[in-house]
């Protein structure tokens, strides 16, 4: 039997390879050293090598087609890994790497891995610097630009993508190192991008022509610390995950409307979600919302603020944020990801080291829908490609 599903996910890498099908594919961006003790982040011991797991959602249950070592990291939003439109490359950055002078902590890496699909197996083909502590970054839906969001330095790494390699082309000076850029994403048509800025709570407007891309004198604000943030398909609209200080408060979600030219761009709405919302995505058809709600899970036992782990969905409506559904899902929970046709909803989990299922109801109620998939590590950041 085990000989029998190595052979099916070595065909659906041949498949890959070859470029005669496409899949669905998610990949999912596994941190080994970060390790959670009693409500502490902890540096594991001679941890196993980070790694990319790729996961094709065409078939059920999901089938694994690739796993690559490839630092990676928790620290930053759990956007630290995308796909490629053509799904041909993941692209992955390390925020963090364990310190060589003392292996109990972990420094600001810069590093951003680039794994090729096609590859025979599919491997790591390029490492290229970023700024100090990348973190969130984005594929354009052309798939011809990337961006980096540098979480140490207050910068935008931007490379070019062409013929299955990436090449730098500049940096975006933000803001201050301290202003805490953790993600920049696209807007659908390419022309602008969002780059969240968790430090001083304030979302960045940037302007892309080509492979130029500049910072504009445009900032939004939604909530306290603004971190991850999910763009609608039609551009119509984003919502962004804003984490606050972690103190037991009740943090937020807030909607962001993208209608009209960028000076018009503002926070619409913005509802109570529970205690550091990590992951957020939009569903493929713009109806909903899902966010992982960490909820105080990653507390110590006897804090009066730990509970379990929560995914929730929100409507949109009239550009409110309704409530839709809720499930319970693992501890310290990252990224969230909607199947190509929103039936099904993916949540990752650090410390169950697995990827929950769940099925998505007309109305956005959610009922799990078979076992966890398991990951090699803890889940820091989970993608499928912006289409």
């Amino acid at each position: 039997m085990a000989m029998k599903r190595m052979l099916r996910a070595g065909a659906a890498v041949v498949l890959l390879a070859g470029g005669t099908a496409r899949a669905e594919l998610a990949a999912s961006a596994n941190d080994n050293k970060a390790t959670l003790v009693n409500g502490a982040t902890v540096i594991a011991q001679n941890p196993a090598p980070d790694s990319v797991t790729v996961l094709d959602l065409s078939v059920s249950p999901p089938r694994r087609v690739a796993e690559v070592p490839a630092p990676a990291s928790v620290v930053g939003p759990p956007f630290s890994v995308a796909l490629t439109p053509d799904e041909r490359l993941v692209l992955v950055t390390a925020n963090q790497r364990i310190d060589p002078s003392d292996p109990t902590k972990s420094i600001p890496d810069n590093k951003l891995s680039v794994i090729d699909l096609r590859a025979s197996p599919p491997a790591v083909v390029q490492t290229l610097e970023t700024g100090r502590g990348p973190a969130g970054l984005s594929v354009n839906r052309a798939g011809t630009l990337a961006l980096v969001a540098n979480r140490e330095e207050g910068t935008v790494s931007v490379f070019r993508i062409r013929d299955g390699r990436l090449e730098a082309v500049g940096k975006v000076e933000v803001a201050a190192a301290a202003s805490g850029v953790s993600h920049a994403a696209f807007t659908p048509d390419g022309r602008h991008a969002l780059v969240t800025r968790d430090g001083d709570f304030f979302i960045h407007v940037l302007a892309v022509e080509g492979d130029t891309v500049t910072r504009t004198a445009r900032t939004i604000s939604a909530g306290l610390r603004p971190y991850g943030l999910g763009i609608a398909r039609d551009g119509s609209f984003a919502a962004v995950a804003n984490i606050g200080r972690g103190g037991g408060d009740e943090d937020t979600v807030s909607l962001i409307s993208l209608t009209g030219p960028p000076a018009t761009w503002r926070t619409v709405h913005t509802v109570s979600v529970g205690q550091t919302p990590e992951g957020i995505q939009v569903s493929p058809d713009g109806r909903l919302v899902a966010v992982t709600v960490m909820n105080g899970s990653n507390k110590p036992e006897g804090s009066p603020f730990r509970g379990p782990g929560l995914v929730r969905t929100y409507r949109v409506e009239e550009m409110r944020l309704v409530p839709a559904g809720e499930a319970r899902i693992g501890t310290w929970a990252q990224g969230v990801v909607f199947s190509a046709d929103g039936r099904t909803l993916l949540a990752q989990n650090m410390v169950e080291r697995n990827i929950q299922m769940f099925s998505v109801a007309a109305d956005g109620a959610l009922s799990e829908s078979g076992p966890a998939v398991a990951l090699p590590g803890g889940g820091a950041a989970l993608r499928t490609a912006d289409r």
